[in-house]
């Protein structure tokens, strides 16, 4: 099958998650043997280079730059000559979306867009790139009922999680050094507030922690540490390669989940597949605790308190080092279900 991606940014270009997913995917769908064009603004180097090979997909220039309104004007000539049978319009723009969606109706090209939520917002156009494809693939139940209320019908939007690389895991060597690990990048929506005052109360007993990752509020966050008195026991990791990391949730007991706002929360998934136990503390605009419903070795809290009990009671749960549940969220089961929703839409419009 050949899949245009349509995404005036990338991964390459830009540090957001919804456009790593789309990187991932493509990469993914390549490696299987499925011819990918990623329609997109130049982000590699010559002037007179306009197509990129890299990781088994084309990269080709729809303009020299990222400037939203001529990404939307040059976009359907560019989707006409890619000549795809499925179009994987990532949301951003909205308008970009909306133009996809436009011309994949006059190309009779089905039109897939996957919504991770953290795409720029446009005022009044939102609703027009939810209802306008053939299906909306999001990360999370959260983010469905987001992309519901912008107007998508219940039918026309499938939950595809995130995925995670299971090899990695099972064959990463195990670091026992941590009891309590934290992993995320340190903005305003890190919340690692929580927990530190969860380690606090178990300032007298014997404990262990990393929190794992960089930005702009580590600063504040290592402050926090030493005025409640347990940086001592507190190691501030900085950001590790996903190897490293899993090395550390594989020898750790507990995960902490804290953030405030989390469209799906991967770092929470990859720690639960190397055997943690998942402790999540429950936010209105973060998915996090969609992961550990009805999971054993999951626990929701909504109070420091409660963490702090928690922490003390996973004492008396095993450790593990692999957690089997996780496989359907493994690159290859995920990658499956993007081919099953592809067919899906291209069969709904007699194409086969």
């Amino acid at each position: 099958m050949h899949v245009a991606f349509v995404s005036m940014e990338t991964a390459h270009s830009a540090d957001r998650r919804g456009l790593e997913r789309a990187r991932r995917t493509a990469r993914l769908l390549a490696d299987r043997g499925h011819e990918v064009t990623y329609l997109c603004a130049q982000w590699w180097g010559g002037d007179a280079v306009p197509t990129f090979e890299h990781e088994g997909i084309e990269y080709r220039r729809v303009t020299r730059e990222p400037a939203e309104s001529a990404f939307a004007a040059k976009l359907p000539a560019a989707l006409w000559r890619a000549g795809a049978d499925a179009i994987h319009a990532v949301h951003g723009p909205p308008r970009h979306v909306a133009v996809a969606e436009k011309v994949g109706t006059m190309l009779r090209t089905p039109v897939l867009v996957d919504w991770f939520g953290d795409g720029a917002a446009e005022p009044g156009s939102q609703s027009r790139a939810a209802s306008g494809g053939d299906l909306v693939t999001v990360p999370s139940e959260l983010i469905r009922t987001r992309v519901r209320e912008y107007g998508a019908d219940d039918g026309s939007v499938r939950v595809v999680p995130e995925s995670i690389d299971l090899e990695t895991i099972r064959e990463a060597p195990t670091d026992d050094r941590f009891d309590v690990v934290y992993a995320r990048r340190l903005d305003e929506h890190a919340n690692v507030g929580t927990l530190l005052l969860a380690l606090a109360e178990r300032r007298r007993r014997d404990w262990s922690a990393a929190i794992i990752g960089d930005g702009p509020e580590r600063e504040a966050v290592e402050t926090a540490a030493r005025e409640l008195r347990i940086d001592d026991r507190i190691t501030f990791t900085g950001a590790l390669p996903e190897r490293e990391r899993v090395s550390i949730y594989k020898g750790a007991h507990v995960f902490a989940q804290t953030a405030s706002v989390e469209p799906f929360a991967t770092e929470l998934l990859r720690a639960l597949a190397c055997g943690c136990l998942g402790v999540v503390e429950y936010q209105a605009d973060s998915s996090a605790h969609e992961l550990v419903e009805g999971v054993d070795r999951g626990r929701r809290i909504v109070s420091p308190e409660e963490m702090a009990e928690v922490i003390t009671a996973a004492g008396n749960v095993p450790r593990r080092e692999y957690n089997g549940a996780f496989e359907k969220f493994g690159h290859e089961a995920v990658i499956e279900t993007y081919v099953d929703c592809y067919e899906e839409i291209r069969a709904e419009q007699g194409l086969f």
